[in-house]
């Protein structure tokens, strides 16, 4: 078994962070592309956008199952494996225009990135313990947010200049190039392999899963993913349907998006030493006011700077949510960073694709008011799940959240 080498533990590191935004990229590439492949396909919008929901249901549930495995059996061999097969599936999606293969090949890429993001979050457990684990904990969901910022801005301009199916290009060498530097850099860091035994792992999930602020934390996760998701599903077609702009334009929303969602997360991490209920409910009360405002103003005039404003704000506030709830969550559990990681990730992203991809079909977005609806269901639902939790460092405790957890 080859194992990390000390000398390259601070590269190994790196490259753990640069793989955790994969799915980010897999995502987000191609939004600008989903008309496009939408009218050289023949299909409908939300036939397009299931393309999307295939990767995010393999991609929960991979996470879900990975983490015993990968606690088991180590994180080199399945990383560099799952890294294989999702340029490999990049390739083939990129090469075909049948759509119920590509939806088969995404659910192929969904798997590989949650066996990669999985495996690259226990290294973190696996290397680091006490401050510096809480520091990198909170920096995870800094680093993912870089993938929305940067995907679709590149996608935006590969679909202009060369067309959709240049994304999955992208993506087939982006996996390609890592698996070489995993190769020279990285190993094994698993110190302890647990023997695989199902009965002691499904009991692990079912102590977990019975923690009332961790599952609640997950939910809370869903919804605040999810409020990014259904703007990544609408806002191809209410940009370049609805406004009449080009490809590229809803790159640049996109990557509005992704800077604000890492504006939000930095705000998080300065905010990290105050109570948890507290910031969270502020920040909740903000996003109701944010968006019943916008959905008043767009009710009357709707334009790219409306849209911005939808953006700028409510997914601000999402990213600082989310950061917050992640690093809450992975901690929770650190003595099984695999697992813990799997659950956590696997629990919310299944949960954001089902309810995603349900707004999306069942208010049938075609307006920036119905934008607004659909905001307005997760927000409520955020709201609802946080509110009825007893969280570890609540505000008439002492010590804050960020101190509570720690202590664990």
């Amino acid at each position: 078994m080859k194992r990390l080498k000390a000398s390259n533990q601070f590269i190994s590191t790196i490259l753990a962070f640069a793989l955790i935004p994969i799915s980010g990229f897999a995502l987000d590439i191609y939004i600008p592309s989903l008309p496009d492949m939408a009218v050289r396909m023949h299909a409908s919008p939300a036939a397009i956008q299931f393309t999307i929901s295939a990767f995010l249901i393999t991609y929960g549930l991979g996470q879900l199952l990975i983490g015993g495995v990968l606690d088991s059996y180590g994180r080199y061999l399945p990383n560099m494996i799952s890294l294989a097969v999702f340029s490999i599936a990049s390739f083939a999606i990129a090469w075909s225009n049948n759509l119920e293969f590509i939806y088969i090949m995404r659910a192929l890429q969904g798997l590989a990135a949650a066996v990669i993001i999985v495996s690259k979050r226990a290294l973190f457990f696996d290397l680091y313990t006490g401050e510096k684990l809480k520091h990198y904990a909170s920096l995870f969901s800094i680093i993912w947010s870089l993938a929305p910022i940067i995907a679709p801005f590149v996608g935006g301009y590969f679909q202009t200049h060369f067309g959709w199916q240049s994304n999955f290009y992208f993506l087939g060498f982006f996996g390609l190039a890592f698996f070489a530097l995993e190769l020279i850099f990285s190993g094994e860091t698993l110190q302890v392999f647990q023997a695989f035994r199902f009965k002691k792992i499904a009991g692990i999930y079912k102590d977990m899963l019975r923690t009332r602020d961790f599952t609640s934390g997950m939910v809370v996760l869903g919804l605040a993913y999810g409020t990014l998701m259904l703007y990544n599903m609408a806002s191809p077609f209410i940009i370049e349907k609805l406004l009449h702009y080009p490809a590229t334009v809803t790159g640049t929303c996109s990557l509005i998006s992704g800077v604000s969602v890492l504006f939000g997360a930095l705000l998080s991490k300065l905010f990290i030493a105050k109570p948890l209920v507290k910031k969270i409910t502020t920040v909740i009360a903000l996003q109701i006011i944010a968006v019943v405002a916008l959905m008043t103003i767009t009710g009357y005039v709707e334009n790219i700077y409306t849209l911005l404003a939808y953006v700028i704000t409510l997914h601000l506030f999402s990213g600082f949510i989310f950061n917050s709830m992640l690093a809450y969550c992975l901690t929770r559990f650190s003595s099984n960073g695999g697992m813990a990681s799997g659950l956590v990730g696997g629990g919310f992203i299944i949960f954001t694709s089902a309810l995603s991809y349900a707004v999306v079909s069942i208010v049938s977005i075609k307006s920036q008011v119905l934008l607004g609806v659909g905001y307005s269901v997760l927000i409520l639902g955020i709201l609802i799940f946080f509110l009825r939790t007893k969280w570890i460092g609540r505000e008439n405790d002492s010590a804050t959240d960020a101190q509570v957890i720690m202590a664990e």
